[in-house]
């Protein structure tokens, strides 16, 4: 496949944009090659502006469940553009969406509207502190909240991605009051809140691990994690800007059984859109301003036009059998990959949660982010080369998940399992 215009544009936006792209990941450092623009995508495809055509397996990194510029989002983004594009003033369609994400998602009975996921971690780790009147919160090693400052301590995606050890530009007075600990240790958890829970305002967690490869939770963790908290008087924050309406409608918390005090959400409730939210028990969210003293705001925040898109996107996911047609794709996918690895004899661990996948290219279990790091990333990035040979778009770093939506049809399953098997063969 030739690469020419991707080339040239990534000369110009180098010497206009750092790195020459908006987010880090999308250099493709990691895996040893320049990075692709796209020119449009529709369904599971997507085509770079040299016009090539790939099964995408990015999805945007997550919330094309639908797959890319579905019908039904279009049509409710083109009539909301007539009626205007941002007011920075209360909506219907804002309500309308509140409504339907309480009535959705298990644990949130008030929900806040902002602009990025990044915006929404940050809130509700704010929202927990002026709640409990504590300034200490537990966040867990490969764990990606976002780039705010007490959260990028010890984070995934990015950062492991392309290796940045500490976090230049973060003061320690920022990361003092962030405590790390190891994903899936429940009796590092507690061993941590014995000492100095009272201190804890509160925990945040990616259920299910997206940001170090897809890394479910450990039997039991969650539990715990609930288990603790109340104990000690903590706030448990889960992080489901990428498993919220991903691994079932109401999240992972719906999926596991265990019910946060407050959820962060993002991506798919935009459907496309810049969108972010957190929402929770009503006693917690009435501590925000106007109604308490947290204070919290955004121009953007309700967006109109990331408010339809969002609304129409969730509507399409309650339709019955969605997920159940989800869960047997993502399992499709597991079982070639798996045959993939078999036939070729290589060392590989594979995990999946729904249509959330990964492969590691290491021997061991992979449960932690010291676990998930033990990967060969250079064997990785041969993959993902020869992948994109072969016409299958995967996420340009081995510490990312692969994501399987509903536009993806089962022959562009098998595709990706039957490229993984010939190119595995010749690693």
């Amino acid at each position: 496949m030739g690469h020419d215009r991707s080339g040239e544009l990534f000369l110009r936006a180098q010497r206009v944009i750092p790195g020459g792209v908006n987010s880090p990941v999308r250099a493709f450092k990691s895996v040893g090659c320049d990075p692709i623009f796209y020119e449009r995508a529709k369904g599971s495809h997507v085509w770079d502006v040299d016009g090539n055509e790939y099964v995408d397996f990015i999805g945007s990194w997550g919330p094309m469940i639908l797959g890319h510029a579905p019908d039904v989002v279009l049509d409710a983004v083109r009539a909301q553009l007539d009626r205007g594009t941002s007011f920075g003033a209360p909506t219907e369609i804002e309500v309308r969406m509140a409504e339907k994400v309480c009535s959705v998602v298990p644990s949130i009975e008030m929900v806040r509207m902002v602009s990025s996921g990044t915006e929404a971690t940050m809130s509700a780790i704010r929202l927990a502190r002026g709640y409990t009147g504590r300034e200490k919160f537990i966040k867990f090693d490969g764990n990606y909240h976002g780039h705010s400052d007490a959260l990028l301590v010890a984070a995934g995606s990015g950062l492991v991605t392309l290796g940045i050890p500490s976090t230049p530009g973060v003061t320690k007075g920022a990361a003092a009051d962030t405590i790390v600990l190891p994903y899936n240790d429940i009796d590092a958890v507690r061993t941590t809140l014995a000492r100095e829970g009272e201190q804890v305002a509160a925990i945040i967690v990616e259920p299910v691990a997206g940001n170090m490869g897809v890394v479910p939770p450990a039997e039991g963790f969650l539990e715990g994690l609930r288990d603790a908290c109340d104990e000690y008087g903590v706030v448990l924050i889960f992080d489901e800007v990428i498993t919220g309406f991903r691994v079932a409608l109401g999240g992972a918390q719906e999926r596991y059984g265990v019910m946060p005090d407050l959820t962060t959400l993002g991506k798919i409730i935009g459907g496309g859109f810049p969108v972010g939210a957190f929402g929770g028990k009503r006693e917690i969210m009435e501590h925000l301003a106007p109604v308490g003293p947290v204070y919290q705001a955004g121009t953007l925040s309700g967006n109109p036009v990331a408010m339809v898109a969002g609304l129409a996107l969730i509507e399409a996911l309650e339709r019955p059998g969605v997920y159940d047609e989800l869960e047997r794709k993502g399992a499709r996918l597991e079982a070639g990959l798996r045959r993939a690895v078999a036939s070729a004899g290589v060392e590989a661990f594979l995990t999946r949660v729904g249509s959330m996948a990964c492969m590691f290219f290491t021997a061991d279990e992979v449960r932690d982010c010291a676990s998930a790091s033990s990967s060969d990333t250079e064997r990785y990035a041969r993959y993902f080369r020869a992948m994109l040979d072969e016409g299958i778009l995967l996420a340009p770093s081995q510490f990312e998940a692969t994501f399987i939506g509903l536009a993806h049809s089962d022959d562009d399953i098998d595709a990706m399992a039957d490229a993984a098997a010939r190119v595995l063969a010749a690693l």
